[in-house]
Parts: C-alpha cells; sequence; structure tokens
C-alpha cells in the first residue's frame, strides 16, 4: 500500500484510515478513496452515496444507525475538528455496546471506517465543521434510529469543552438508550 496507512483499534472492524499527503508551495494533493487499496487493508466495500454536513460548535449529531438497512460509512472532516463515535451494535459481538471515539481534523485528514451495525455520531469542537462521509447503502426513509448520546450504559466520554451548550435536533434528545434499542430491535 503506498496513498494511506489503517490502523485498527480495539473494536474488530473499526479502521483509521491516514492518506499520505503530497505538499509543496502549491499546497497539497491526497488520495481520499482508493478501492484497491482499501480492498487490500480488508476494507471491500461499494459506496454509493456521499453526503457532506455543515455544523457549529456545540452540535452534536447521533447516535444513529440504520434498522433494516445497515450501511457501512467512511467519514473524514475537510474544514475544522470533531470528535467522531461509533458504538457496536452487531448482534453476538464480543464488544456489542462498545464504543470508540476518534478526533478528525482538517489538519490530521483522517477517516473513520465504521462497519454496518454500528451506532454513528460526532461532536463538533471547532467554530466550524464541515463533515464528509461514502454510505454503502442509500437512505432510507424511517429506517433510521438512535441511541442517547448520553447513555451510561454505553458510557461515552464526550470531550465537551467548559461552557460549551450542546445543540441538537429534536430527535436526538429523545432517544432511548441500549436497553430501548434491544427491545425495538426484537420486535421488529
Amino acid at each position: 500500500m503506498g496513498q494511506i496507512t489503517v490502523e485498527t483499534c480495539e473494536i474488530e472492524g473499526l479502521k483509521i484510515i491516514t492518506p499520505t499527503v503530497h505538499g509543496d508551495a502549491r499546497g497539497y494533493f491526497m488520495e481520499t478513496y482508493n478501492e484497491r487499496e482499501f480492498k487490500e487493508a480488508g476494507i471491500d466495500v461499494t459506496f454509493v452515496q456521499d453526503n457532506q454536513s455543515s455544523s457549529v460548535k456545540g452540535v452534536l449529531r447521533g447516535l444513529h444507525f440504520q434498522f433494516d438497512y445497515p450501511q457501512d460509512k467512511l467519514v473524514r472532516v475537510i474544514k475544522g475538528a470533531v470528535y467522531d463515535v461509533a458504538v457496536d451494535l452487531r448482534e453476538g459481538s464480543a464488544t456489542f455496546g462498545k464504543w470508540h471515539g476518534e478526533l478528525l481534523t482538517e489538519e490530521n485528514k483522517k477517516q473513520f471506517f465504521i462497519p454496518k451495525n454500528f451506532a454513528h455520531g460526532f461532536l463538533v469542537l471547532s467554530d466550524e465543521a464541515e463533515f464528509c462521509y461514502k454510505c454503502s447503502d442509500f437512505w432510507h426513509p424511517g429506517d433510521e434510529g438512535g441511541i442517547a448520546y448520553n447513555d451510561p450504559a454505553i458510557g461515552v466520554k464526550w470531550p465537551i469543552p467548559e461552557g460549551c451548550e450542546l445543540i441538537m435536533s429534536e430527535k436526538d434528545t429523545k432517544w432511548g438508550g441500549l436497553d430501548e434499542y434491544q427491545k425495538n430491535k426484537a420486535s421488529r
């Protein structure tokens, strides 16, 4: 592999990708996706949709997942900084309910690969952030679910700056915990 470095973490399937950045007096160039290199790194996924969002400091989005049409996601920040979190929701997984967080910034240019059946969310740490992500399935209305960002059963340690008031969508303030997720999943 020449253009990316791939690190694994304590939760199987999650991967942190750091591209090789070629810079000179004009600026820089990097490959953000190369199918061959990603396959060699164990990420054999066909992405069908690219999304981009813009948020201000203190925005917390998530923790979101899809019930019937789960998506692999490849996420990165092109402006600003976010703390990105994935929670393992894979049935039978030894790390079910465990989480991993990664700082993604325009400076470190890291990407975070999140496989299917993980909940995902992020907290904006900079004044503004632009967040990009590739998905392996299309968005299906009515298929999205969520888990409370502060569910003590999961215990995500969000780096919320002192004095920062979180900005969340109404739906993100109403999600239940991991126990409610398991009940809803069983009833589907």
